[in-house]
């Protein structure tokens, strides 16, 4: 019989983080495996699929898993089931990470932090006008971090015109369901258009002429790192934000959130690049 590396170093005091999704990849997996190898923990982190959250973060709080990660479509449904909101989490009413302490879970939101980060690292002008399509849990954390950025001039673009209001007002900005003849400086896409494997995996979330006449890009969708959206503006001559940028800088408050540890800049970048093969 042939035991793997990975399975002799894991024991009965390994700590055990998790994600859960509708839809799980693999990119949380890699990230955080790579980093607990290459420093030594004893923690393991391993994704999982489920329609039932409130059981799953039952299972976190009675097994004692120590992180876990939140994505579509729990951001906001996991809220009820949680003892504590960070306050990243509680401005944003969305969730995509979970610390278990002593069987109390307290939920964050590292997505607003990655989000605000780039804003700042890409000196994405303020005064600029912008365009956001989505409402959903990323949308939310976008439009925080962009209203906490200073950034006053923008619109939210949503079909769903309930969400896109309230996340609207919430923000300070204004609702619309399509751009018709804006021309944004800055393109923000935070729904699923141009993930891999979604019905819109091939599309473009704006059209070439907005992309044209846009700034700055940015796409919020990790996976591919280069999104239909994202192909196009590097075509045009656009600065660019991508989501694999903002999974890797989440992923990395994520583990150091469940580990107090935070790994060296050289050792990030190599986790991310080794999550994205």
């Amino acid at each position: 019989m042939v035991v793997s590396v990975e399975s002799e170093r894991i024991n009965k005091d390994t700590i055990l983080c998790i994600s859960l999704a509708g839809r799980p990849g693999n990119h949380g997996t890699r990230f955080h495996n790579f980093l607990y190898r290459e420093l030594g923990l004893n923690y393991v982190y391993k994704a999982f699929a489920t329609q039932d959250v409130k059981a799953a973060l039952g299972g976190v709080r009675a097994l004692g898993i120590r992180g876990c990660s939140i994505s579509m479509p729990f951001k906001g449904v996991c809220i009820p089931f949680l003892e504590e909101m960070d306050p990243s989490a509680a401005a944003i009413q969305a969730v995509n990470t979970i610390v278990n302490d002593g069987g109390r879970l307290r939920g964050y939101n590292t997505d607003y932090i990655a989000v605000l980060r780039l804003l700042e690292s890409n000196t994405v002008d303020p005064r600029s006008v912008f365009a956001l399509l989505g409402s959903g849990g990323m949308a939310k954390a976008v439009a925080c971090a962009l209203r906490d950025a200073g950034f006053r001039a923008g619109r939210i673009i949503a079909r769903n015109e309930a969400a896109g209001r309230s996340l609207a007002r919430a923000c300070g900005y204004e609702w619309q369901p399509k751009l018709e003849s804006i021309r944004p400086s800055i393109l923000v896409n935070a729904t699923p258009i141009g993930m891999a494997g979604s019905p819109n995996a091939a599309e473009l979330a704006f059209t070439p002429e907005l992309i044209h006449a846009a700034d700055t890009i940015f796409d919020v969708v990790a996976h591919p790192s280069e999104t239909p959206l994202i192909r196009q503006a590097r075509k045009d001559g656009k600065q660019v934000i991508t989501g694999a940028e903002v999974i890797a800088i989440q992923a990395l408050e994520q583990f150091v959130l469940y580990t107090a540890v935070r790994p060296a800049e050289e050792q990030v970048k190599r986790a991310a690049a080794y999550a994205r093969e």
